[in-house]
């Protein structure tokens, strides 16, 4: 395998991570039979599935927010606002860090 190359098991995960962040309608749920094929556990299973759907959640409340923000502001006031937007990175419910 060369240095740039990503093992099996990774892309798998990308994959279904990616899909089920995305809302995909497969939700990635060909990628779990790979997965286990790769001895990925279902606990690692589970936290993908925890930080991928905190992504996919945080994204549509981040875009119905600034929604919400554009439709009562002007467009100086949601640049503004864009600025002051804090952290780019914030815990699952568990606490699990995804950045």
């Amino acid at each position: 395998m060369a240095q740039t190359d990503l093992h099996p098991s990774i892309i798998s995960l990308v994959s279904f991570s990616s899909m089920i962040a995305s809302n995909h309608p497969n939700q990635g749920l060909c990628q779990l039979d790979k997965m286990r094929e790769y001895g990925i556990t279902q606990a690692q299973i589970d936290l993908v599935i925890e930080v991928a759907r905190h992504f996919r959640d945080e994204a549509a409340r981040k875009l119905d927010e600034r929604f919400d923000d554009a439709v009562k502001t002007t467009a100086a006031d949601a640049v503004e606002q864009e600025k002051e937007a804090g952290s780019c990175c914030t815990p699952t419910k568990s606490g699990v860090s995804c950045c």
